[in-house]
């Protein structure tokens, strides 16, 4: 059995492909992802999430780096 590996997507992204490679890596449909995601952005206790999306997007790697 693979190991599955956490990357952007290529093919999902609106901005950076994070949303979409966490989607694929979760296994949800990656705009149950992005709502979560700007909800957590507006909501003043959670201001966390837009750093983690910005660590996110410039660590991980692109899809095709992830897979082969």
């Amino acid at each position: 059995m693979a190991k599955k590996k956490l990357y952007k997507s290529r093919e999902d992204r609106k901005l950076t492909g994070v949303c979409g490679g966490l989607a694929d890596y979760l296994g949800w449909d990656s705009s149950l992802i992005r709502i979560i995601s700007v909800v957590l952005v507006i909501l003043p206790v959670t201001s966390w999430v837009l750093l983690i999306y910005l660590v996110l997007a410039v660590l991980l790697p692109d899809e095709e780096d992830a897979v082969s």
